[in-house]
């Protein structure tokens, strides 16, 4: 069989994502056009539940969760595509071109690459750009592109395509993992006429969504070609090629079919292609930088993501009147998510760095600003305090969440001193909780140290649910606990730890570690 009957009969796609539906758009523009397409979202791992509800709640569509933990898929009309930009649990948005949940891959890379070559002509490219052009003009302001620099070095631009790979020998490949970018460079100013592909066929440029950036004979030459790059994200060790190949090969294909200029940082286009084992996904990209980043100005060694405290948040189900507690609160991101999206309750923000809580307040600050600016209400449910975590300035039984990021003894701290820090901290937390309806949201790397500490404290909170997610590569738990009905000061496990045997000697950090062990 050769390799155009392979695209041809045995890629059966699973969703190709668009529909032409005569409605009319919403925002009262006559004659416009509505499509159903399918879009792709990007979301912190392990939140992929939590994101599809939001969907759900917010737009009315059933989220699909990927094979590839990290993504979700679920379909709009492009009438409601400016309400998933305000989804607050996403991070990357794109619209889905061609999905294929069972990918036949060639056993030699050579023809895997010349079925990606073909694939790209054979597409139905024309109604995703449709989405792109309609998300490109909801943008009210298009910033300059926030984009990962690709390697050091001479060479990166004024490169053919064809030639990338042999350049790319700086680039650390993992087998189970990979994202490369692949810069595909030719130096054609004006867009040519786009050749026609077998089977799939060029879209009309007359009535395409980017006929108008196209020189038409004897009339002023139009703007400039658009500029795109490729980026493939491959997970799976049993292809015979590596991303880089094949974001180099299907993009010159990409490149040969619309006639486009690449660039790899200033580009107008933005062509994923996404391989998890057999399921292959081609989208374009809805949103031109991570929408985690909306709420932090000023960051920490260790910020979360926005959208990483929005699924922490969601967990403990705030409720109007809740006094919801972040007795750690770094840069502010969790109780600032809290105070955007939920704002019937009331936040404590608080930290023993004055460094951390300065930039909470900044945080806050700029959020403000930027409501007032919008002419909407500038203030925030919201209070910083510096403290000292063991010994918080509160009365007992007073709160009713507490969300914190606990140091994981990388970056701040180390796990020595975690083993002498969880324990009096859980404690205090218990103490200013509400008996029998406080709840805890606590997010960990450090969990043989979390669990030893909560182990200790059956009295006081109980384990109820367990979120493992991916922060910065590092394989984390998020901890939902409630509190017991316990009354602080009236159970073994608010008071210290008794000594050894030995008056005055307190058990080491590291005694404590190999009772563990």
């Amino acid at each position: 069989m050769s390799s155009q009957d392979s695209i041809e009969g045995q890629q059966c796609p699973l969703a190709v994502g668009v529909e032409t539906s005569s409605q009319s758009a919403s925002d009262g523009e006559s004659d416009c056009e509505v499509i159903t397409v399918t879009i792709g979202a990007t979301v912190p791992t392990g939140f992929e539940n939590t994101a599809a509800e939001e969907v759900q709640e917010k737009i009315g569509a059933d989220a699909t969760i990927s094979k590839d933990r990290g993504r979700i898929y679920f379909q709009i009309t492009t009438d409601k595509l400016s309400q998933v930009h305000n989804l607050r649990s996403v991070d990357n948005l794109f619209v889905v071109v061609e999905e294929y949940d069972n990918y036949q891959f060639k056993d030699s890379k050579e023809e895997t690459l010349e079925d990606l070559q073909k694939l790209a002509s054979k597409l139905p490219w024309t109604n995703a750009l449709k989405v792109w052009k309609l998300n490109t003009s909801l943008k009210k302001k298009r910033g300059p592109h926030r984009r990962p620099q690709g390697p050091k070095g001479k060479g990166r631009r004024g490169r053919n395509f064809r030639d990338r790979g042999k350049a790319n020998k700086d680039v650390v490949e993992m087998d189970t993992m990979e994202t490369v970018t692949a810069e595909i460079e030719k130096l054609q100013v004006e867009p040519q006429a786009p050749t026609t592909g077998q089977g799939g066929g060029s879209p009309d440029l007359e009535n395409s969504p980017l006929g108008d950036q196209q020189e038409v004979e004897g009339q002023e030459p139009g703007p400039k070609a658009l500029k795109f790059r490729v980026t493939c994200s491959r997970a799976g060790d049993k292809h015979s090629f590596s991303s880089n190949e094949a974001a180099r090969d299907f993009g010159g294909a990409v490149q040969d079919f619309f006639q486009w200029k690449a660039d790899m940082t200033k580009f107008d286009i933005e062509v994923l292609l996404n391989i998890h084992n057999v399921e292959v996904v081609i989208g374009i990209a809805l949103t031109e930088e991570s929408l985690h980043r909306r709420n932090i100005t000023h960051f920490g060694p260790t910020t979360l993501r926005s959208t990483l405290c929005y699924g922490m948040l969601r967990l403990s189900k705030p409720q109007a009147s809740d006094v919801i507690l972040d007795p750690m609160c770094g840069t502010g991101a969790i109780p600032l998510e809290g105070a955007i999206e939920w704002q019937q309750a009331f936040y404590l923000a608080g930290d023993n760095n004055d460094m951390a809580v300065s930039r909470t307040v900044n945080n806050i600050c700029h959020i403000q600003k930027k409501r007032l600016d919008k002419s909407s209400t500038p203030g925030l449910p919201i209070d910083t305090v510096q403290w000292d975590l063991c010994h918080l300035p509160m009365r007992t039984n007073s709160v009713d969440i507490i969300i914190t990021d606990m140091p994981f003894g990388k970056r701040m701290g180390s796990r020595k001193k975690n083993w002498d820090l969880y324990p009096p901290c859980l404690r205090e937390m218990a103490r200013v909780s509400r008996p029998g309806s406080g709840k805890a949201v606590i997010l960990t790397q450090d969990k043989k140290c979390f669990q030893k500490a909560i182990s200790r404290m059956g009295g006081l909170w109980r384990k109820h649910h367990t979120v493992w997610v991916n922060v910065g590569g590092l394989h984390a738990g998020v901890f939902l606990l409630k509190r017991t009905a316990g009354i602080f000061g009236q159970t073994p496990e608010d008071v210290r730890e008794p000594l050894e045997e030995q008056p005055g000697k307190e058990k080491t950090a590291e005694e404590r570690e190999k009772e563990v062990k």
